[in-house]
């Protein structure tokens, strides 16, 4: 089936969603002001960052030896490799280690208080966090563990599918591969460092094959703005602010169905 819009639609409309929503955040929060809008407005008194800013991320290195020997405690979630023992956890084998690495100094902020994960990252170290995250990096991908009474309606997934790939122009939601690549495994340009030798694009996460329970719980949880830790957090909050039950389920069915 053929996209619904031009590839260099979906790429604009990814590209300005993602944009004016950090940026009105950002503004919001009190970032101090760049470019011509720095020009145009005095100065603003500093104010303190009650966010991670991470729209240019450092390239994250650890020892993966040291991780996978750090990651015993891990394993009972996240499997020993980084593939998930149920349905409920995220799947972390493949991910790149700048999202790892993140996602953990969250956690160790207490951007989710309630969350399993909040007690145990708070003893890490700033080591610690960068080695689990090399380690779980360099994993394959496996096959998302499935509930074995669970089946996937093709119906549903085929919406997911479409919605992936092109959006919905009626309600305003951008197309997913825009940030999470055409394949779900990222964005196509994760890898490469800018000018300053800094990632812009390695903090977007690969979906493809990963727990249905986990996406749909995380989708909800950037809908009803519990996850407001970040520059990336709040991307996807006014996302997901666009999506109804129905599309996050799809979205989840068709995401989980794919080979990793």
């Amino acid at each position: 089936m053929k996209p619904s819009r031009p590839r260099r639609w979906i790429a604009a409309v990814a590209t300005a969603a993602a944009c004016a929503c950090v940026a009105a955040m950002a503004m919001a929060q009190g970032v101090p002001a760049t470019g011509a809008q720095a020009q145009a407005e005095p100065a603003a008194a500093p104010v303190a960052v009650r966010y991670l800013d991470l729209r240019r991320p450092e390239p994250i290195h650890g020892d993966a030896a040291a991780g996978k020997a750090k990651s015993e405690v891990c394993a009972a979630c996240h499997g020993v490799t980084g593939t998930a023992t149920t349905a409920i956890f995220p799947n972390l084998a493949g991910q790149r280690a700048e999202y790892l690495y993140w996602e953990l100094v969250e956690y160790k902020r207490g951007a989710q208080p309630e969350s399993p994960m909040t007690p145990l990252a708070t003893g890490l170290s700033e080591q610690d966090m960068r080695d689990l995250a090399a380690y779980y990096a360099s994993q394959q991908r496996q096959p998302a563990a499935q509930d074995p009474q669970a089946t996937v309606d093709p119906t549903l997934a085929e919406a997911g599918r479409r919605l992936f790939l092109n959006g919905d122009p009626d309600k305003g939601i951008a197309p997913c591969q825009g940030c999470h690549g055409p394949e779900a495994l990222g964005y196509p340009l994760a890898a490469q460092a800018d000018g300053a030798h800094l990632s812009p694009y390695a903090l977007y996460p690969a979906l493809r094959g990963q727990q249905s329970t986990y996406l749909q719980s995380r989708l909800n949880a950037f809908q009803q703005g519990t996850l407001l830790d970040s520059t990336n957090d709040m991307i996807m909050h006014g996302v997901a602010q666009r999506l109804d039950a129905q599309t996050i389920e799809s979205l989840a069915a068709w995401l989980s169905s794919l080979p990793p």
